[in-house]
């Protein structure tokens, strides 16, 4: 486990992980595309994620294809969440999300309660039309000022 943390130390190896994770198959050139190192550079980073089993690569011909390899993280989740955890986890994780992006999470859109239609009166407050029992108590009739409720 400790080549694992190594290799997750360094931001530009998380990088190349989101990189290969994002674009299963991709070829050293084509990491060595998103970085302003040389290739040795890039060929150095990926030899430390390989030998922590992170990525994984399959030679074809002279091109070699890598792809992420997500068990080593999960077997560190493992390690240290239980079943009663991973349930709090997931919802402090969707907490962070919608507080950081502004949008609900699912467990919102799930828990929201159905919109209510309300019906309304086609009558006025104002319409001379209605009668005393028809309006809310303490409006007056606008059109009959001597018209007066309690």
């Amino acid at each position: 486990m400790d080549a694992i943390f190594v290799a997750l130390a360094n931001p530009v190896r998380r990088r190349m992980l989101d990189i290969l994770k994002d674009n299963p198959g991709f070829s050293v050139n084509d990491v060595c595309g998103f970085f302003e190192m040389s290739r040795i550079g890039v060929m150095k980073h990926l030899q430390i994620l390989e030998d922590a089993r992170l990525v994984v690569s399959r030679k074809s011909g002279r091109t070699r294809h890598l792809f992420h390899n997500a068990v080593p993280i999960r077997m560190i989740y493992d390690r240290w969440t239980t079943e009663y955890s991973a349930v709090w986890a997931k919802q402090m994780t969707q907490i962070k999300y919608k507080v950081e992006s502004g949008m609900p999470t699912e467990s919102d859109r799930a828990n929201k309660p159905p919109k209510r239609s309300r019906r309304r009166s086609t009558k006025s407050i104002s319409d001379p039309a209605t009668t005393k029992g028809d309006r809310p108590k303490g409006i007056k009739n606008r059109s009959n000022p001597t018209n007066k409720t309690d």
